[in-house]
C-alpha cells in the first residue's frame, strides 16, 4: 500500500516512493547546511542515512543548526545524535548511521551510498571529498556559504554544485584552486562568532535536495549535467554561474575516464541495483541482461 503520508508526491513518478526508500545518502558535516539537508530528505522519504560529524552542539552553532534544542547546549549533545533525532522523529522508519567522526575514518561506507551531500567548511575537505566520490563513481552534490566583508558591509555568497562522474569537477569550474587552498583560512568567518547564515543556508539546503530528486526520481527526464549554483545573499537570488557557459562540451582533465575509475576490489555488481547505477554498472547490467 502506497504511504499516504507521501500521497502529494505523487507526481514524482511511477516507483518514486520506492525509488526513496530504497536511496542511500551521506551528509558529511552536520551543521547548518547539512541540518536543513537532513530534514527535508526525511521528509520526502530517503530511507538510508550515513551522518558524519565529530562536533558536539554549542551555543555558537545555535542560530542555525536545525533541530537542536536550548537544552542540547548544557548537555553538550553530539551533532550525530541531534541528526538521529531529527530524521527518526520525521520519519521513524528510516534506517539511520551515525558517526561520530571525520568521514575518512569511515570512508568505506560512502561507496553504498547513491549521492554524497557535502557540507563543509573548507576548500581543502571538498577537494578530498571530491577526490573520493570521483574514485568511486558517486555524484556529490557540495553546498556551502560565507560572510565576509566588503566595502565596510558584509555580503553574504554561497553554491551548490553537482560534480558527476566524467564531467567537469569543481578544479574544472574554478571553485576549487591552488590559491584558494593556500588562503582559505584566512577570511573565513569574518562576520564574528554568530554570524545569522539560517536563512541561506535554507535556499542552498534546498536547491540542494532538488537537484537529488532530479538525480533519482523520474520525474524530470533532464539528463544530469554540470551544475554550479550562485547564491548572492544580498539581492535574494540564486542564479547559474557564467563560468558554466566556458565549459560546454569539455572533458574533465583533473580526473580520469569512468573507466579508468572504481575499487578493484569491490565487484561494481554491488552497486549495479542501486537506484542510480554507475556508467561501469549499467553496461555490466546490460551485458548480463542481453
Amino acid at each position: 500500500m502506497r504511504n499516504t503520508r507521501l500521497r502529494r508526491q505523487s507526481f514524482l513518478g511511477p516507483g518514486s516512493e520506492e525509488i526513496l526508500d530504497a536511496a542511500t545518502v551521506a551528509i558529511i558535516g552536520f551543521g547548518g547546511g547539512g541540518s536543513q539537508i537532513g530534514q527535508q530528505l526525511a521528509h520526502i522519504g530517503v530511507g538510508n542515512f550515513h551522518i558524519f560529524d565529530p562536533d558536539v552542539f554549542e551555543d555558537t552553532n545555535h542560530n542555525r543548526l536545525v533541530g537542536a534544542l536550548f537544552s542540547d547546549i548544557k548537555e553538550g549533545t553530539s551533532k550525530i545524535e541531534i541528526a538521529r533525532r531529527l530524521i527518526a522523529g520525521i520519519n521513524p522508519k528510516a534506517r539511520i548511521h551515525i558517526h561520530c567522526c571525520d568521514w575518512r575514518e569511515r570512508a568505506e561506507v560512502l561507496r553504498d551510498c547513491d549521492v554524497v551531500f557535502g557540507c563543509v567548511d573548507s576548500y581543502s575537505a571538498r577537494a578530498e571529498i571530491e577526490v573520493y566520490t570521483r574514485r568511486y563513481l558517486i555524484p556529490l552534490i557540495d553546498v556551502g556559504m560565507d560572510v565576509f566583508e566588503s566595502e565596510n558591509r558584509f555580503a553574504i555568497s554561497g553554491q551548490v554544485i553537482l560534480s558527476m562522474p566524467d564531467q567537469v569537477c569543481m578544479r574544472c569550474l574554478g571553485f576549487i584552486t591552488e590559491a584558494r587552498l593556500a588562503r582559505e583560512a584566512e577570511a573565513y568567518g569574518a562576520a564574528g562568532g554568530r554570524p545569522q547564515v539560517i536563512w541561506p543556508n535554507g535556499v542552498l539546503a534546498s536547491s540542494a535536495v532538488g537537484l537529488f530528486m532530479q538525480l533519482l526520481t523520474p520525474w524530470c527526464d533532464t539528463e544530469p549535467g554540470p551544475i554550479f549554483l550562485e547564491y548572492d545573499g544580498n539581492s535574494q537570488s540564486v542564479s547559474r554561474s557564467p563560468v558554466l557557459d566556458h565549459l560546454a562540451g569539455k572533458k574533465c582533465d583533473h580526473f580520469g575516464s569512468v573507466n579508468d575509475l572504481g575499487d578493484p576490489f569491490f565487484h561494481s555488481v554491488a552497486r549495479s541495483h542501486s537506484v542510480f547505477p554507475t556508467p561501469q554498472a549499467k553496461e555490466e547490467r546490460d551485458n548480463q541482461d542481453s
